[in-house]
């Protein structure tokens, strides 16, 4: 019983891991310091920002801002330069398009 219940708690704890961002007002107070570059080509992860939290599951590029830094699975900073940043971004029109490209630092949005 006490695995069951273990493993139904690990499972959801996985499940509930969505893309809910919260923009922080200084980067002491974020997860991630990220950069939005230019071109696509830049970019580790290509975002797509989605109307709906529910559609904001998993860890790949689907962001849904919410108004509260509780709220939030990961704050992000965004800073004035490239080198600052410890993810470069790169917002696309659309949702089938949001992605990652360079998967070494997709750890840093778990």
């Amino acid at each position: 019983m006490k695995k069951t219940v273990a493993l139904m708690l690990l499972a959801f704890g996985f499940g509930a891991k969505g893309q809910a961002v919260f923009t922080a007002d200084y980067a002491s107070q974020a997860d991630v310091n990220v950069f939005v570059v230019d071109y696509e080509s830049q970019a580790d992860l290509k975002v797509f920002k989605v109307a709906y939290a529910s559609q904001a599951k998993g860890n790949d590029g689907k962001w849904f801002w919410v108004p509260y830094a509780s709220q939030a699975q990961k704050k992000v900073f965004f800073v004035d330069y490239a080198s600052q940043a410890d993810l470069k971004i790169f917002f696309v029109k659309y949702e089938s398009q949001a992605g990652w490209r360079t998967s070494a630092k997709k750890h840093l949005m778990y």
